[in-house]
């Protein structure tokens, strides 16, 4: 097991196994040393992560939408590369939360994954670029959408 799949352990987390494509696209497109990762949403097996935030679904339960989105982004990059120790940095991350018109805090909803990333890589890998932005609505009404894009040793 890959260190950080030891520290997704120790954060009370499993990887799960990699989604398969929803529609007409891939999960992973390499180019040279980048993975551009397609959106992952969450699963869809709780009520806790469907809806507008944050009258549908709580700012904390859509934070944890963003982590488990961040372990199944995770496992597409481990069935592309063979081990997340070869994620050399996370360059860009990009989420979208499905919100009320009045509600401003995309930020701290996607602050679920990107605190998690640096939790799972340290600083200087972990720590990227970011988008949040709010959405009218998203796929499946999913509370939250993320992709980002994975630089990799060869």
């Amino acid at each position: 097991m890959s260190k950080a799949e030891d520290k997704i352990k120790a954060l009370g987390y499993e990887l799960p196994a990699p989604p398969a494509p929803a529609g007409s696209y891939l999960n992973c497109v390499r180019s040279g040393n980048l993975l551009f990762l397609a959106g992952g949403i969450p699963p869809l097996d709780s009520e806790d992560y469907i809806g507008k935030v944050p009258t549908d679904t709580s700012i904390e339960s859509a934070q944890e939408a963003a982590r488990l989105i961040t372990l199944n982004r995770l496992a597409v990059v481990k069935e592309e590369i063979g081990d997340l120790d070869k994620v050399t940095r996370i360059v860009t991350v990009n989420g979208f939360v499905n919100s009320e018109p009045d509600f401003y805090g995309h930020p701290a909803v996607i602050n679920g994954c990107s605190d998690f990333l640096v939790q799972i890589f340290g600083k200087e890998i972990g720590t990227h670029s970011r988008t949040a932005l709010g959405a009218a609505a998203l796929p499946l009404n999913v509370s939250v959408e993320i992709n980002f894009v994975v630089e990799v040793a060869d």
